[in-house]
């Protein structure tokens, strides 16, 4: 299965796997164009703390809390992948935020407001999908530090 991989100590905060995100989850596809969208990255990158910028990554849990509190059971775990997402399954979100409470890295949250043009029409819960339409995803192309990466984990009930 592919997990990101972080590289802390590296990180300069540029936030340029946000913007990368961002672009990448807009409709035209474009850094120039998704400005004028104004989409939202799929997750918060990183956080500044006293000791320099932490990239913050969805770890696409073994058994990942967000799903055992979705109410909606949109929240799901693809087997074959190991990726998290509520996004392409029959159930809707609906907006309740059990899966922003349950999850112990913060790296879930409210999108700013519904998007009727994906079908949605009240503000649903967005996060890291590992950008499937993508061999590598877009906010690991963009670090100019290496600081995130993609590796493949043959047993992730192995990780610490």
């Amino acid at each position: 299965m592919r997990k990101l991989a972080v590289n802390a100590k590296d990180c300069t905060g540029c936030k340029r796997c946000e913007q990368a995100c961002i672009a990448a989850h807009s409709r035209s596809g474009s850094a120039a164009r998704a400005a004028l969208e104004q989409p939202e990255a799929k997750t918060r990158i990183f956080i500044e703390y006293e000791a320099g910028p932490v990239p913050v990554v969805c770890r696409h849990c073994v058994e990942p809390l967000c799903v055992s509190a979705c109410m909606a059971g949109c929240m799901q775990k693809d087997p074959a992948t190991g990726v998290v997402t509520n996004q392409g399954h029959e159930q809707q979100c609906v907006g309740c935020w059990m899966c922003i409470m349950a999850c112990p890295y913060g790296v879930i949250s409210p999108s700013a407001e519904a998007d009727p043009a994906a079908g949605a029409k009240f503000a649903v819960a967005i996060k890291c999908d590992l950008c499937p339409d993508r061999d590598t995803p877009a906010c690991v192309e963009a670090c100019p530090m290496n600081v995130l990466s993609v590796v493949d984990v043959p047993d992730p009930s192995a990780i610490a």
